[in-house]
């Protein structure tokens, strides 16, 4: 199995990804949910940071330092740098509070100093406003943002005919890897001898032809 299946395998275990019939945020009908908040216990959190570590390493992205928004970031930053050390890349991580302090250390910014190539973190990019408040917050201090790491891209458009995935590497220039995508979605239900996963390809056929890109 490949190293993107084993991470969709254990989505489903978790329930993290479901089949089903949900609306988005954008009030889209979509026939699956990905909710990385159900990664919440010690073991999931190890698993999960490391496909992020590998596929990093994976992606050959260079950056000297990690960089997790609140909230869901933060957490993933804290955890994949864990994992990245425990492969002999030991890196800083930091991250940012929703609302500034004005005592002991101040400011929205917590961890390591923003220096350098940083590479962000996250679960998914929805809207890509979270990236975009993180790409002002490290130019702010004088670093340069590397790339995106999120677990899984939906590759369906945003407002317009792009993703949100394809907005960011457009409008910032940065790379975006993602552990698994929606291709490797289809290729789960290709792959799933279960009866109960079968039914979900045609929903999925046609929710990609209305909303996918190319």
């Amino acid at each position: 199995m490949s190293f993107r299946q084993e991470f969709l395998q254990f989505a489903l275990q978790q329930n993290v990804l479901k089949f089903g019939e949900f609306t988005t945020k954008a009030g889209r009908q979509s026939p699956y949910f990905f909710n990385a908040g159900l990664f919440n216990d010690g073991l999931s959190t190890l698993k999960l940071a490391r496909f992020y570590a590998q596929t990093i390493i994976d992606s050959k992205v260079e950056f000297d330092m990690l960089f997790g928004p609140a909230y869901k970031g933060i957490i993933l930053a804290a955890a994949t740098a864990m994992m990245l050390a425990e492969k002999g890349i030991n890196v800083p991580f930091a991250y940012n509070r929703k609302e500034a302090k004005d005592h002991g250390e101040g400011g929205v910014l917590v961890g390591a100093p923003l220096k350098g190539r940083v590479l962000i973190i996250d679960d998914v990019i929805s809207a890509g406003t979270s990236v975009r408040e993180s790409v002002r917050l490290i130019q702010h201090e004088g670093a340069k943002p590397a790339a995106v790491a999120i677990a899984l891209d939906r590759m369906e458009k945003g407002t317009g005919e792009l993703s949100a995935v394809q907005e960011v590497e457009q409008q910032y220039g940065l790379p975006v890897v993602a552990i698994a995508n929606l291709l490797d979605l289809f290729t789960l239900l290709a792959e799933n001898q279960s009866a109960e996963l079968a039914r979900f390809v045609e929903p999925m056929n046609a929710y990609r032809a209305r909303y996918g890109v190319a």
